[in-house]
């Protein structure tokens, strides 16, 4: 087995945990999860996004546990939402629309794009 799978596989089970723990945080106790984030008004949509986080997190708990390469369309929906939720943490923090404990969630967001970008660099032998 070629240590670039297992560094991808590596990045995925981090980004699994990150994104399960963070998805189903709103999902199990709105009030630890308000007095960081601040007060929200619909928090349907924070508990939505918080299922769709926790079930990216699953998938990528499933590619991370297997042997070989994580398959490209998942690699691609892993760097694509860690890029998407971090601009969007940058976005409304900017825009006073949320909180600025936001911009710790775009930080983690950044590291694992990072690893991704580690773990592909290696791929190409650089």
């Amino acid at each position: 087995m070629s240590s670039q799978a297992v560094d991808e596989r590596r990045v995925a089970a981090v980004q699994a945990g990150f994104y399960v723990t963070t998805g189903v945080w709103p999902l199990l106790h709105r009030r630890s999860f308000e007095r960081l984030t601040g007060p929200k008004t619909d928090f349907w949509l924070a508990q939505t996004v918080g299922v769709l986080v926790a079930a990216l997190g699953v998938g990528l708990a499933r590619a991370a546990s297997r042997e070989g390469r994580v398959p490209a369309e998942l690699r691609s929906v892993a760097r694509l939402s860690a890029a998407g939720l971090g601009l969007v943490d940058v976005w409304f923090v900017a825009r006073r629309r949320i909180s600025p404990v936001y911009l710790l969630d775009a930080g983690a967001e950044a590291l694992l794009l990072a690893g991704w970008f580690r773990a592909g660099r290696r791929e190409d032998g650089r």
